[in-house]
């Protein structure tokens, strides 16, 4: 009896060891976490600088470090970045700006090179925009792909009920439904727009073709108004523009491991993305791209009060 006694005890001490262990680990990950500088981002080709900066070590030279917080939807990364889960967002000018307008201040430390393509299930026929007519097109609400839409109607003389918004926030989802012909038409940005046209859906519409550069890494002001943080943000936009001139001088096909890794591409797709993409330094957006969002949204806003009138 008094072995087994001291076998408890000794079990109950290793027990309780454990636990404190257990803890003290706990929170020396949240410290680190806390730290870091941690940044929402997506399986999007505006994000390959910061895959090559993370897997070439370039951001070892920022103290606390960079996270990577990998979501499939873009208003999941706005609600990591408003609930504070994330300091910076790769996202786009109008939802970014949005977040602003709602209270939330945001910097933007770098315009992207992101676009959208207006793919069509080919077994719809939609070849011309105002065959959208009566048809319904995947994009994301008070988002690039919303105001795209709408500029894509418009330059048709659609009317706006004519052409069904259908919100899709998962852009692997958007894709599925693509594949079972559960959708007419459906906003994709690279290298899923690649994936789409290989599989020979029709491209009816791209972003660059209105003049309109909408993709961005944004920051939360406050946070970044902060000496560590300040700090932080101008070792990383060195890292970010050192990995921007690594892909420009390679090509986006270099870095075939991180494309078949982070965005699980097949081997066959890597070669189809387009190879003359251009990858900017950070450096704020255009102010003709910020007026034209800032007259979007209060043409939304205006809207949305007359249907409650």
């Amino acid at each position: 009896m008094i072995v087994a006694l001291v076998l408890l005890a000794a079990c109950g001490q290793s027990y309780e060891e454990t636990k404190r262990i257990s803890r003290e680990q706990r929170r020396e990950a949240w410290r680190k976490d806390s730290a870091a500088l941690k940044i929402a981002v997506m399986p999007t080709l505006d994000c390959l600088p910061l895959y090559v900066a993370q897997q070439y070590e370039l951001f070892d030279t920022v103290n606390g470090g960079v996270r990577l917080k990998f979501y499939n939807a873009q208003m999941d990364c706005d609600t990591a970045i408003q609930r504070g889960r994330v300091e910076g967002a790769m996202t786009d000018l109008v939802r970014a700006m949005r977040i602003d307008k709602q209270g939330l201040k945001m910097r933007y430390v770098a315009a992207t090179n992101a676009y959208w393509q207006l793919v069509t299930n080919r077994n719809a026929r939609i070849k011309q925009l105002k065959q959208l007519d009566d048809k319904m097109v995947a994009m994301t609400r008070f988002s690039a792909t919303d105001l795209l839409t709408d500029c894509a109607r418009d330059s048709v003389k659609l009317l706006a009920e004519r052409v069904y918004k259908v919100q899709i926030n998962d852009l692997n989802v958007r894709m599925q439904m693509l594949q079972n012909n559960e959708i007419d038409a459906l906003w994709l940005p690279e290298p899923l727009a690649t994936q789409a046209r290989v599989m020979k859906h029709p491209v009816v519409l791209d972003s660059r073709d209105v003049k309109l550069q909408l993709g961005v890494l944004a920051f939360r002001e406050k946070e970044m108004r902060r000496q560590v943080r300040a700090k932080q943000l101008q070792l990383f936009t060195k890292a970010y523009n050192q990995a921007c001139d690594s892909i420009n001088k390679y090509g986006v096909a270099h870095y075939r491991d991180i494309l078949l890794d982070r965005y699980k591409l097949k081997a066959s797709l890597v070669d189809s993305i387009p190879q003359n993409i251009r990858f900017p330094h950070a450096h704020g957006p255009r102010q003709q791209d910020v007026t034209f969002v800032e007259q979007w949204l209060e043409k939304m806003k205006d809207e949305k009060l007359k249907m409650k009138d």
